[in-house]
């Protein structure tokens, strides 16, 4: 019976211990955990609503493009009701983009508001790219750009190909509205 409860208490100790170094927050799981909130936009973007079909493409353009599977847009709407929120958001995304899985790419800063990229992934192989930008007027948002084995030279070609795409702007509903404003 002894050897039971040792063992019973050694197993509630090791999951214990198993929660307290997986407690910090995954960006995915932010992105999960907040798809449902009143006080986010939330949509994925599968490549195709960019509409480049039809649009001519450098071949480096068109391999950056294979390389990209998908877009996660995430946007936190700021208002007069939701300020401690905002705040309590923002402090969770800088906390989970301190991880030092992110290498940081660049930083931005605009008359609208600062941002960052960085990305996951070795050097020459990224497998998701983040963009952040934040305004303290309008809220903040974040881009995840999923892809397989991208090459850090094509992330200039992307941005190319991200300007030449006629994509559906009602397609992406309210995020549309709030990246125009």
């Amino acid at each position: 019976m002894k050897k039971i409860v040792a063992f019973a208490i050694l197993g509630m100790l090791s999951l214990s211990l198993f929660q307290a170094c997986s407690s910090s927050q995954s960006l995915q799981e932010y992105y999960v955990d907040n798809s449902e909130n009143p006080n986010f936009l939330s949509l994925d973007v599968p490549v195709s609503i960019l509409n480049l079909d039809e649009v001519e493409l450098s071949d480096s353009q068109k391999e950056a493009l294979s390389s990209l599977r998908k877009l996660n847009l995430l946007a936190f709407k700021k208002t007069e009701n939701n300020q401690l929120e905002y705040q309590a958001e923002i402090e969770k995304v800088n906390t989970i983009l301190k991880n030092n899985e992110y290498k940081e790419l660049m930083k931005l800063k605009s008359e609208y508001g600062k941002g960052v990229v960085k990305y996951l992934g070795e050097d020459d192989s990224i497998d998701e790219v983040v963009l952040y930008g934040n305004s303290k007027e309008k809220g903040f948002a974040l881009v995840r750009v999923l892809g397989e084995d991208m090459n850090p030279a094509h992330l200039a070609q992307l941005i190319q190909v991200l300007q030449k795409a006629d994509y559906n702007s009602d397609a992406l509903g309210e995020i549309g509205d709030f990246l125009k404003s």
